[in-house]
């Protein structure tokens, strides 16, 4: 037993403390009502799809027998000392001796589980640190506040006049930032950087990044302009995890914030991200928004239907929409509509040169998808 605690310190302590697997009862990114649970092999990593529906399968079906089991065969649960402080250390290892001093942040820790931890770790090196939403009470965690609402943190960095902004999500294995100006800085953004600066350093192995088809075909763009290889996986960060220990890769992630640095982490750990991300600003000398121009995204919209059932996309009859909008596209901009893996919503998402244009194709496509599927 760890008690409130980042999700990758699970990861790490199961691997670090030598355990037969890690369980964390977490809502992620998502409202207090949508908790659940997530289950790390003695590795550290992420249990594979096929292991996950094994068990949901045995819960679901009522096939785990409870009561005829005695307490005493069981096995009994025992805190562990200072599972906080060795965390902290593990993620400030991944540093080494940085020091953040003269740097001044703003930390958003969502009321999430990174509300005692990631001030410590920033603090004990040496930044300023303004923090925001760090009182969880186990219902306001994500609510209005993190890496999915982070506009009140980058309000707070023009009005504290910070380096940068830190937003994680409820369980911090995301992180989203913003520059000095205020500005949004995704997790697209963020590889970017990282990737740039690893390749000059010579840290980039086998020259490649690993992220997923949502990525911002910005990205793409750039990656090319530097000869960096970008290999895509269906979205979630065990994909890209996965993928990134076939390819022999070290740095992969999503948009939403979830990033890996495998040299680091078996997991998306969003305070070791920003760690590194705030060492290739020391390193380099430059401020965020300077960085953050190594790309630039294409428009992008991205719209959530609520939905009553997971109809196969293809069948739908929204997909004549979904075939208009990629044929007026064209190879200048492209569309992507998936369910989400943890909420009954239906994402349409779709980028182009022209902001407009795809806003009201992906509204057409949302609008079929309501009146066939909808709540």
């Amino acid at each position: 037993l760890v008690g409130p605690i980042p999700t990758p310190a699970i990861a790490h302590l199961t691997k670090s403390l030598n355990a037969d697997a890690g369980i964390v009862l977490s809502a992620s990114h998502n409202p207090a009502e949508d908790n659940g649970i997530k289950i790390f092999s003695a590795d550290g990593y992420k249990l594979p799809d096929d292991v996950e529906d094994e068990i949901e399968k045995y819960v679901l079906t009522e096939k785990i027998k409870t009561e005829h089991i005695r307490g005493d065969l069981i096995g009994k649960a025992c805190r562990v000392v200072d599972a906080k402080g060795k965390y902290i250390e593990f993620v400030k290892a991944s540093v080494k001796s940085m020091s953040l001093k003269g740097l001044k942040l703003v930390l958003d820790c969502a009321n999430g589980a990174a509300y005692d931890t990631a001030p410590h770790i920033f603090r004990e090196l040496g930044a300023e640190v303004i923090v925001l939403n760090d009182r969880p009470d186990g219902l306001n965690i994500n609510l209005n506040c993190g890496a999915l609402h982070p506009e009140k943190m980058m309000e707070t960095v023009k009005k504290e006049k910070a380096d940068i902004g830190i937003a994680l999500d409820g369980d911090a294995d995301r992180v989203i930032v913003c520059d000095e100006k205020g500005k949004n800085v995704d997790g697209d953004h963020i590889i970017a950087i990282c990737a740039i600066y690893k390749k000059g350093e010579g840290t980039l192995k086998k020259n490649g990044v690993v992220v997923t088809i949502m990525t911002n075909k910005g990205f793409d763009i750039a990656m090319d302009e530097e000869n960096i290889n970008v290999v895509k996986t269906k979205v979630g960060d065990r994909y890209v995890i996965d993928e990134m220990k076939k390819k022999e890769y070290v740095l992969g992630g999503e948009q939403s914030g979830h990033i890996i640095f495998s040299n680091y982490a078996t997991t998306g750990d969003g305070l070791i991200s920003a760690l590194q991300l705030l060492r290739v600003m020391k390193e380099k000398g430059e401020k965020l928004s300077k960085l953050a121009e190594c790309m630039r995204s294409l428009p992008q919209v991205l719209t959530n239907i609520e939905v009553k059932k997971k109809k196969d996309i293809d069948r739908l009859e929204a997909k004549k929409n979904i075939r208009d909008a990629e044929g007026k596209l064209g190879k200048k901009g492209r569309v992507f509509v998936r369910y989400s893996g943890t909420q009954n919503l239906c994402r349409v998402m779709i980028e182009g040169e022209n902001k407009k244009e795809i806003e009201k194709m992906a509204n057409d496509i949302a609008k079929a998808i309501k009146k066939e599927i909808g709540v």
